[in-house]
This record gives structure tokens, sequence and C-alpha cells, in this order.
């Protein structure tokens, strides 16, 4: 187990594509890192970096306090699990979770004449592990089956074991899940996490999923076009976005976003008017910024609520869509030219086309700067 470290790491394709940006970022010991962000973004250019499958144009990786940038792919200690398991068909599931510690362990001298006591124990050594790491993983039944005789999802399980059984310093995992279907996707997000857990291995792991982020990752942190946005907690990066971009790609339903002008002390937006305290950094005249506000954070004013309506915090919209969800409604709101999405409990009352009051949760309100993006607080 060991520490990631990039420091000012840049990765460039041909002349001018620049995948990775001057990447600055530090994985604790023992930390799951979720690495997140849309396709294009630089997350798996930046993690086959860390496994030597790319070299680096500028920087530099080390895994603990190895510098690692000119040491070969088998000489670091890591194990990666791909997003399309990368199997070899025609080994059975034992033979693929054993295959690398064979060539490991077995390679070289031991296969000599006069060795071959050494070379007994160390079969009967990886014979164990192997079957240990299966009976974890739930497909020990399986060890005599070939790939194609497996479901999706244990054939991830043989991918997963064939890296926990070397036992690496850093787990590196390349949307994993993404082959899977959804109610597999969730089991298996669950197991992955408490194998974390039970194993404490350094471990990063790259998906445009951001639910997955949010769910698994101790720290995430999201790219694009190859530069670092943010890095924090999920809940930190939820409640505190760095800017506009890191807010509308965490949460789902997505943030609303709306222009607005300060205006004294009210954010004027096209017919909505919302209260904004005179101390806060973005209240100077006539300021263009965007305004931001989360589904969730919009509630049926006819229903009881922890929020009190107000003349600040109300304000009346239509109701465009509906969509049920059993649990809640997802709901799609006209204020004037502004639209909006609302996450409504269940109970509301609200039908397609109904003009109704709605509460804002005005805690919850994200300023932006209009240009920038940058979030101002």
């Amino acid at each position: 187990m060991a520490s990631v470290t990039f420091s000012s790491v840049d990765k460039v394709f041909g002349k001018d594509v620049k995948a990775v940006n001057g990447l600055n970022l530090q994985v604790k010991d023992q930390e799951f890192m979720v690495l997140v962000g849309p396709s294009g973004c630089g997350k798996t250019t930046a993690l086959r970096l860390l496994a030597g499958l790319e070299e680096a144009s500028g920087g530099e990786i080390r895994i603990g306090d190895t510098l690692v940038n000119d040491v070969p792919p088998g000489e670091r200690d890591i194990a990666m699990v791909f997003q399309n398991y990368a199997l070899y068909p025609h080994m059975s599931v034992y033979e693929n979770i054993a295959f690398g510690l064979q060539i490991r362990e077995l390679r070289g001298w031991f296969w000599q004449i006069g060795h071959l006591g050494e070379t007994r124990r160390i079969r009967l050594d990886i014979d164990r592990r192997v079957r240990e790491v299966a009976a974890m993983l739930g497909i020990d039944p399986y060890l005599d089956r070939l790939p194609k005789q497996l479901s999706g999802g244990q054939r991830q399980r043989v991918a997963l074991a064939r890296a926990i059984v070397r036992k690496p310093k850093v787990f590196l995992m390349d949307e994993p899940l993404s082959n899977l279907d959804a109610q597999l996707r969730v089991q298996t997000r669950a197991e992955l996490i408490r194998l974390h857990r039970r194993l404490g291995v350094t471990t990063i792991y790259v998906t445009h999923d951001q639910v997955e982020a949010m769910t698994m990752g101790q720290r995430i942190a999201i790219l694009k076009d190859g530069v670092l946005l943010q890095c924090d907690t999920p809940e930190t990066i939820y409640a505190r976005p760095a800017n506009q971009f890191v807010a509308g790609f965490i949460g789902s339903p997505s943030m609303n976003f709306f222009p607005a002008t300060v205006r004294g002390s009210v954010l004027e937006a096209s017919g909505l008017k919302l209260p904004l305290p005179k101390d806060h950094p973005a209240a100077k005249e006539g300021r263009a910024v965007t305004v931001g506000l989360r589904p969730e954070a919009i509630f049926d004013a006819a229903l009881p609520s922890a929020l009190k309506p107000t003349s600040d915090n109300t304000f009346e919209a239509t109701v465009d869509v509906m969509e049920p969800l059993g649990h809640e409604y997802v709901a799609y709101l006209a204020a004037g030219s502004i639209n909006m999405v609302a996450t409504l409990d269940n109970a509301t009352k609200l039908r397609e086309g109904q003009t109704a009051k709605f509460v804002a949760n005005l805690d919850e309100l994200h300023v932006f700067d209009a240009g920038t993006g940058d979030a101002i607080r």
C-alpha cells in the first residue's frame, strides 16, 4: 500500500492535443479516490500514465516515495481492472486469476531442475491465494468455467479477483462497472466499497458517472479538458462547488442555472427577484452573475415544509412536465422565461399545465461569475 502523487503532470498527444494539463493530485495511502468527468477530460489518460501505459510529457509521478516515470509497468506494483474485463477466453476462471502470480513467482531460476521443491511450495501458495480470493468474491463455484460461460457480473468479479490476488500497492480501475446492467451496477458498487474497507489498498477509480463518484469516493477529483477543477469530499463538492461546471456536473437532476443582475440587495433574473446579502462578495451594483439552485432546493408551497414561505423565497411557476418516480416527482417548471427543474415530494397534487407557488431554499443559492464561471462566496 502506498500514496500516489501527480506533480505538474502533462500529457501531450501529437503537437498540441493536451490530454492532461498540469495535474497536481495527492492520493493518500489507503484512500479511495475517484477521477470523474465527461468523455475526453483526461481521467483515463491520467490512470494510464500512472500504470506506465503512457509516457508523461512533463512532471513527476510517484508511488509512495518512488519516482516511477521511468519504471516499467510490470515493476510498479499496481493492478488494473479494465472496462472490458480483459480476461483470457481460453483459460478457466482459476487460470485467469492465477496467471499473473504464476508469471511473477515462477519465472527465472525456479523453473530449473534442482529447485522443484521451491517451485512446489510457490504453486501451493498460489493455489491457496486464488481460492481465498475466489471465495471472498463468491466465484469459487466457477473456477473451472471459461469466461464465456459466465454472466457479466461474474466476469467482472474474475477481473477483480485477478487484481486482488496480486496484493498490489495500488488498484487502478477504469470504468469497471460500465458494461453491467443498472441493478447489477448498484450491487457491484456496494461490493467494491466493502472490498476496499476490508483490503485497505489505495484505489484510483475512473468513471464518467457522477452517481458512482458520489457514492464510492472518499474524495472526488473532477477534470475537464485535462485540467483538475476541484478535489474534495463528495459532501463538500456538492455543497460548495468551485465553479459552474462542477456544480452542474455533480447532482442529478443537474443544478438549475439562470442569468441575473445585481440590483442593490436583490438578484434580478427575468421576473424572478431573489435576495442577496449586502455583505455577499457578489453584491456589486449592476454585476452580471449566474444563479444556481438545485432541484431539491425547490418545494411545493402547498405542502408542509421546514421552510416557511415568505415574499423573498416564494415564486410562481407553471408546471410543464411531471415525471413520477414513485418516491418523488421530477417537475419541469417555467417561471416567466426561466426554465427549471424541481424534485417534489410524492404528496404533491400539482399536475401538468397548472400554475402554482413554489418555495426556494435560499441557503442553498449559489452565485457564479458570469464570465469565468467561478463560484462567488
